[in-house]
């Protein structure tokens, strides 16, 4: 009787084990990745317009590359709307490269488009040399 009490705390032990380790899994560090599409705003909303749920599929958390230029600045919320259309927020503070009007290629996880607002949004975003 010991034997199979001792048994089954091993076996829970050992599926928690990999369940936590399923679960909580290291954080992706898109700064580092290569970015596996390089596009631009205008080329993204021709792909998003022709078939969006394709778009969707081809791009949703992917590194995606960009250059466009800054049409507004969100310090407070650390992002950054790029021609108009792509929201890119930053998960430390604002580079200093980032100047209104200024044209940048910018790094980030694309999350998807926002119908509502009308934009695409991205994620850990980082400035490319």
């Amino acid at each position: 009787m010991n034997k199979k009490i001792l048994y089954g705390i091993i076996i829970v032990g050992i599926i928690s084990f990999f369940g936590y380790r399923y679960m909580y899994q290291d954080h992706r560090d898109i700064s580092t990745e290569t970015a596996t599409y390089v596009s631009s705003v205008p080329e993204l909303e021709k792909e998003f317009v022709a078939n969006d749920s394709l778009a969707s599929i081809k791009y949703q958390d992917q590194t995606i590359e960009f250059s466009a230029k800054v049409t507004a600045v969100d310090a407070e919320n650390k992002a950054i709307i790029l021609d108009n259309k792509l929201f890119a927020t930053f998960n430390d503070s604002l580079p200093k490269q980032i100047i209104l009007g200024k044209t940048l290629r910018i790094k980030g996880r694309f999350l998807g488009y926002d119908e509502l607002l009308e934009e695409f949004k991205m994620d850990q975003s980082s400035i490319i040399h």
